[in-house]
């Protein structure tokens, strides 16, 4: 999952996603915020919180597995 807005657009999607019972691979490098501050705090909840959910990579990570 990729998108703008990682406290955001990206968050909710992350959340219905995982309400859903998807699988999420969460490139981290292919997000983005207008705050780094914001971006950087969704980040360690992504690992923190949702590590059981999410696997957060990086792009060159998800390409050399897929």
């Amino acid at each position: 999952m990729t998108g703008g807005e990682t406290d955001v657009c990206v968050l909710a999607t992350v959340m219905q996603a995982i309400d859903l019972g998807f699988s999420i691979v969460l490139p981290i490098d292919a997000q983005c915020s207008t705050s780094d501050g914001e971006h950087d705090a969704l980040v360690d909840l992504f690992h923190k919180r949702f590590g059981a959910h999410l696997e957060a990579t990086t792009t060159e990570e998800l390409l050399r597995h897929w």
